[in-house]
């Protein structure tokens, strides 16, 4: 996906989550995050909005601390979320190709980097908000969630701060089901995962494996960050069971 078209979906998917939001009501429970209401939902997300802003709009080349969780709440709360979203979107449509800030994940560029980490980090919180009306969420495009379970096995779990780790290697297989070439071998040890995928990674696809997570690229997105069951599980179930334990991503 090119940076517009990240863009673009950030767009959307953050009208979607005030909406949801407005419609189910500050107070109500995040099903998806039970230790959640939608108050701290809307919080939490207009905060990351301001924060990744103010890297491409500051142009801030090393980390910089967020400005904190606000002091708001009901329609002033929602209005301040359809503030920051705003600004956001504005600033990524109208920066620079090349405009140099600090980012944490291998990126074509820090542009590229925020549009789409923002774009992946409303859409999840979007389902979140939805989740908490009760009913069925608004569909996730297969290429989009790909690119997210992209995103987060190659990505996120390279770091160091992965907690996805076995004694003893093993081998876990993601594998969408309904996209062409969206098979990634993630392989376990002491030490951080490393995610290979398809055949860009010249693995076999085929070869056997400990454990297969597998299903609808947008329902196993969904699942790798933990918001609903996963499709299909086969061979050793606990390595499931480690992913659900091991790989939540925290904010601190």
């Amino acid at each position: 996906m090119e940076i517009p078209e990240f863009v673009e979906t950030l767009d959307r998917e953050g009208r979607l989550l005030v909406a949801a939001a407005e419609l189910a009501g500050v107070d109500a429970k995040v099903a998806t995050c039970p230790d959640w209401q939608v108050r701290d939902l809307v919080r939490h997300t207009g905060m990351v909005h301001r924060w990744a802003t103010a890297f491409v709009a500051e142009g801030h080349t090393s980390y910089h601390p967020d400005g904190g969780l606000p002091d708001l709440d009901g329609d002033e709360l929602l209005t301040w979320f359809r503030d920051g979203h705003r600004t956001l979107v504005d600033t990524l449509a109208g920066a620079s190709p090349d405009v140099r800030c600090w980012s944490f994940l291998p990126a074509p560029s820090p542009l590229a980097f925020w549009a789409r980490r923002q774009a992946h980090e409303t859409t999840v919180h979007r389902v979140d908000a939805e989740s908490a009306l009760g009913g069925v969420a608004v569909a996730i495009p297969p290429g989009f969630a790909v690119d997210g379970i992209d995103e987060l096995l190659r990505g996120f779990h390279g770091r160091s701060k992965s907690g996805v780790r076995t004694e003893e290697p093993r081998v876990l297989r993601v594998r969408a089901t309904d996209h062409p070439d969206a098979v990634w071998t993630v392989r376990l040890s002491s030490q951080p995962p490393l995610s290979e995928r398809g055949e860009h990674a010249h693995v076999d696809v085929h070869a056997d494996v400990d454990c297969e997570l597998a299903g609808p690229a947008a329902r196993l997105y969904l699942a790798l960050w933990n918001r609903v069951p996963f499709p299909s599980v086969t061979g050793d179930a606990s390595l499931a069971g480690l992913w659900r334990e091991k790989s939540g991503i925290t904010w601190s």
